[in-house]
């Protein structure tokens, strides 16, 4: 399974997103070390994040960045 580079848009809702593929690496290093180049080169919008994901396919890949995930409750010692 690949690992997917992906730029990840929040939008106004809290609950949607959208994601834009940008690559694709047989090999989690070199997605990891392509990522952090991103990052540090290309400016994105304040809504905007570079993301990598492990996926069968990149429908996959995209359906598990866009889905909603409630934040965790912080228990009081971890405050």
């Amino acid at each position: 399974m690949p690992y997917y580079i992906y730029i990840v848009t929040s939008h106004e809702t809290a609950t949607t997103k959208s994601a834009k593929p940008v690559r694709a690496y047989e090999n989690f290093k070199l997605a990891k070390t392509e990522v952090r180049r991103l990052r540090s080169e290309a400016q994105l919008e304040q809504n905007q994040v570079y993301k990598i994901i492990f996926a069968d396919n990149p429908a996959e890949a995209e359906q598990r960045l866009t889905k909603f995930r409630e934040q965790p409750i912080a228990r009081e010692w971890e405050k």
